[in-house]
């Protein structure tokens, strides 16, 4: 088994893989079936980066750490800036040596945070609904997911069931869905509360559950009173026949509702969660097997982390770089994935000491001063979990190479340097194996965790859901055009295959390969059009990770959750 190891990569399906011949294969147990994702099968075809520099020249792996350590001992104010491009649990052991030196961190989160915020507060904890209780159901229900460009290992789980969509995008899976929403952007709330109010109107609310789980439902369905029916149907693109065949979809089977990140990435995220929550608490879906509603869960939940320490910390959303005379920047690209890029660009260029440690080029290594190249997946030993799932998969070392330094060689030299203490790399090792138990499949899985999610119940002050309790709903939805930065199916964030398209509806005008500038409030960035019929006429759709597309956005914050909001931005199309 020394040849089979794990994705590194932030995704929901991470794939189980096995290392023979020099080639990647999926692994033909649990989730990863035998294959892998696109990622993964072109990973070798990305040229990383292979030896260090310092001010634009290529020096040795001796003279960089020389160099490290020189700055480091030189700075008044060190910001460590960590994101998830390699999602190890090792790789948090460079946080054990900067909050021992008295650098700061961020917390906050670019991507799911407004959301769990959302869940925590209706549920008490975030946990995490398997693909084996979707496969278990009748229905399923992707909310703002696109299964074919993000989790494409659940595809085989809903073979022979019926499918709803709810998307401002006609994807792969709307296509031959039982029934597609179309609806807007921000609408999913407003959408959400309709849903609820009809099921209360048709009596077709769990009594049983709500009685003894959700006991303040009737309160909800007062709130859900005060959404006009007509007035919002119009406003969110959706019509009452939409919503009477949901319902009729769903009636008396077990459902899976499906949520992709997109659907919170606006300030008052956290309520969109719970709005679509309160509508499957109503529905009885928690607690009951091929029932639940699937998002990101914790992947850190039941794991007790040894970096864990008190230190400084700054928001990750909006970061204020030139309060800092040196910048660490490790697993991922601020200068592209970071709202406002103009604002990061314009700060970053006034740090006085900018590193960069990881494995390919971009555009924040375009700018660093010194550059650390990482060893990759198969040249390191490490440990990690996942939150789609309730695996822990071992990751050890399948090959030796000269390129980069570990997160845990780069730390075991600072704290040496430094005089801070640091276990050896096997201690910490076996530490994170130690939360492991065994499936019945034969895979690891962090100990603790429900079968079926909330089969113990909620974990609230009551110990019951906690329905939504008010909404407050301010966006523009008539006016320019809503900006969608979806995952794409070549990319990763700023990883790998990205483009330099804007995709646009066909029945606006514009011509295939025409060049346009996209402008907002923040900023713009010119891009190349590509004609798309999938798209409602009123959005436009730029992939996350094309070079530009965060001078378009906010660096305001989620009201709950401290989460960036991508996608709460209106964009003007101007033809150069």
């Amino acid at each position: 088994m020394n040849n089979i190891t794990a994705c590194p990569l932030d995704c929901y399906d991470a794939c189980v893989v096995e290392y023979t011949d020099k080639k990647l294969k999926g692994y033909k147990k649990g989730l990863t079936q035998g294959f892998l994702c696109p990622h993964l099968n072109h990973y070798a075809d990305f040229k990383r980066i292979e030896e260090p520099r310092y001010k634009g020249e290529t020096i040795t792996m001796d003279e960089a750490i020389g160099h490290l350590k020189t700055i480091l001992k030189q700075s008044k104010n060190i910001l460590h800036y960590k994101g998830n491009g390699n999602f190890g649990l090792m790789q948090e052991v460079t946080d054990h040596f900067f909050t021992s030196y008295g650098a700061t961190l961020t917390n906050g989160t670019l991507c799911d945070g407004a959301g769990e915020a959302g869940i925590i507060e209706g549920r008490g904890h975030n946990d995490i609904m398997t693909p084996s209780q979707i496969a278990k159901s009748e229905v399923v229900v992707f909310w703002g997911r696109n299964p074919h460009a993000t989790s494409s290992h659940l595809l085989p789980l809903i073979k022979d069931k019926k499918v709803i969509v709810i998307d401002p995008v006609k994807t792969k899976a709307a296509e031959h869905a039982d029934l597609h929403v179309q609806i807007k952007p921000h609408g999913d709330l407003q959408f959400a509360m309709l849903l609820s109010r009809f099921l209360c109107i048709e009596g077709s609310v769990d009594l049983s559950f709500v009685n003894r789980c959700a006991s303040e439902h009737e309160d909800f369905y007062e709130l859900t009173q005060t959404v006009r029916i007509k007035a919002v149907l119009d406003e969110i693109g959706a019509t009452l026949g939409d919503i009477g065949k949901f319902l009729e979809i769903i009636k008396d089977k077990r459902v899976a509702i499906i949520c992709g990140v997109g659907i919170q990435k606006y300030r008052d995220g956290a309520d969109v969660i719970r709005a679509i929550d309160s509508f499957a608490a109503l529905l009885g879906l928690f607690g009951k097997e091929g029932c639940g509603v699937s998002y990101l869960g914790s992947s850190r939940a039941g794991i007790e982390s040894p970096f864990a320490s008190a230190a400084k910390k700054v928001s990750k959303v909006d970061t204020r770089f030139g309060d800092f005379d040196t910048v660490f920047v490790q697993g991922t690209n601020p200068l592209n994935q970071m709202p406002d890029t103009a604002r990061v660009k314009k700060e970053m260029q006034n740090v006085e000491n900018l590193i960069y440690f990881g494995l390919f080029e971009n555009q924040t290594s375009a700018m660093a001063d010194l550059i650390i190249p990482a060893k990759n997946f198969l040249e390191k030993d490490d440990v990690r979990t996942y939150y789609g799932t309730h695996y822990l998969s071992l990751m050890p070392k399948q090959k030796e190479s000269d390129i980069g330094i570990s997160e845990y060689g780069l730390a075991r030299v600072l704290c040496d340097e430094f005089g801070i203490v640091l276990k050896s790399e096997e201690e910490y090792l076996e530490h994170f194996k130690s939360f492991a138990r065994q499936n019945e499949e034969g895979l690891l899985e962090v100990k603790g965790r429900s079968v079926i999610s909330y089969e113990e119940g909620f974990t609230t002050d009551d110990e019951e859901f906690a329905f939504l309790e008010e909404i407050d709903i301010e966006f523009n939805m008539t006016d320019d055009f809503f900006l969608i930065t979806s995952k794409s199916p070549t990319s990763l964030n700023s990883q790998f295959k990205t483009d330099n398209k804007v995709y646009i509806n066909p029945s606006l005008g514009y011509i295939e390969g025409q060049t346009v500038e996209i402008v907002s409030k923040t900023g713009s960035v010119v891009l190349s059009v590509a004609l798309d019929g999938r798209l409602r006429p009123d959005c436009v759709l730029i992939y996350s990770g094309t070079d530009g597309v965060n001078n378009l956005t906010t660096s305001k914050r989620s009201f709950e959750g401290n989460s960036a909001v991508f996608q709460e931005n209106k964009v003007k199309i101007k033809i150069i």
